[in-house]
């Protein structure tokens, strides 16, 4: 191990480094998804990437981007986003139909994000002409249709970039726009107003700003003004004012993921020791929702299958 980062350390310092090509696989859970896993020695240098130009570009991050931030992650962003709707309902009032949601996402983000302007956006802030070298050549490491377009699913850095990216946005946003309720968890976001046409305001505004500034597109069939009365979809749960529900799609996968367990028990390719494991995670998952009637056909059905492996509902 030691000879190999010294290697490593030698091609930074002769900036004779190059990353090795990336292994590509495909995942379905539950979009179709292409990921990118890159060599040992290259996740070394992503992560010491991030470890030195973090610390500087964090401070400038707003608060309520809660994606791949430490102190963040889903529930936090859903419990702000209920608070919003809240206060937008009127003083904490148990009100659930007032205002509108602009639900949002930007199409293809990771395959759209920009190099060059990335690189604009990194160097205003990070000084080291070392350190933007060594981010430009894991960029263009990432082989694309378009080149110098596009960041990997599933690399560090790639995920640490998608928040610089996007951070000129939430800037506009919350400054340009001055929006007040507002949530982005990587390329989706939402904003509350009590004025709808307000909000379609806004959304020509914000499609003006990512096309002119990111050359990027809000996604034509997932960009819309919605009443949040019934419910607004946000990172796997309907959330309304004072109470959320996992997405139907979510509690119907769940009963695939059970004839998946026990079609690959019958072949003797799992246990009842890693199908426990498994659950645990969903159950955990689900309980962040009010789910005790799902939760406690699911375990009954588990139980039945395989004998006592399901988790207290």
């Amino acid at each position: 191990m030691e000879v190999h980062l010294k290697k490593l350390q030698h091609e930074l310092e002769t900036f004779t480094y190059s990353p090795a090509p990336q292994t590509i696989f495909i995942i379905r859970d539950p979009k179709t998804r292409k990921i990118s896993a890159s060599h040992f020695r290259d996740r070394v240098v992503h992560h010491a990437i991030c470890n030195i130009i973090e610390p500087i570009l964090e401070k400038s991050f707003i608060h309520d981007s809660f994606a791949s931030r430490k102190g963040k992650g889903v529930h936090s962003a859903i419990l702000r986003f209920e608070k919003f709707l809240r206060k937008m309902a009127g003083n904490g009032k148990r009100g659930t139909g007032n205002g509108y949601a602009l639900k949002a996402d930007i199409k293809h983000y990771f395959d759209a994000v920009d190099h060059r302007i990335l690189l604009g956006i990194l160097r205003r802030r990070i000084r080291d002409r070392n350190v933007l070298w060594l981010i430009s050549v894991i960029l263009k490491n990432h082989k694309t249709k378009v080149p110098g377009k596009g960041m990997p699913l599933g690399n560090l850095t790639s995920q640490f970039f998608a928040n610089v990216y996007l951070n000129e946005f939430d800037h506009f946003v919350k400054h340009g726009l001055k929006a007040k309720y507002y949530i982005r968890y990587v390329d989706d976001f939402v904003i509350l107003h009590r004025d709808r046409e307000m909000l379609e305001q806004w959304q020509k505004q914000i499609s003006s700003f990512l096309r002119e500034w990111l050359e990027l597109e809000l996604h034509p069939e997932k960009s819309r003004v919605i009443p949040v009365g019934s419910g607004v979809g946000l990172l796997g749960f309907r959330v309304f004012c004072h109470y959320r529900l996992l997405k139907k799609s979510n509690a119907r996968r769940i009963w695939k993921r059970i004839e998946k367990f026990r079609q690959e028990y019958a072949h003797g390719w799992t246990t009842k020791e890693e199908i426990s494991q498994s659950m645990e995670g969903w159950f955990a998952y689900a309980k962040f929702a009010s789910t005790y009637n799902l939760r406690k056909k699911v375990s009954a059905k588990l139980n039945e299958l395989f004998g006592d492996v399901a988790p207290k509902p």
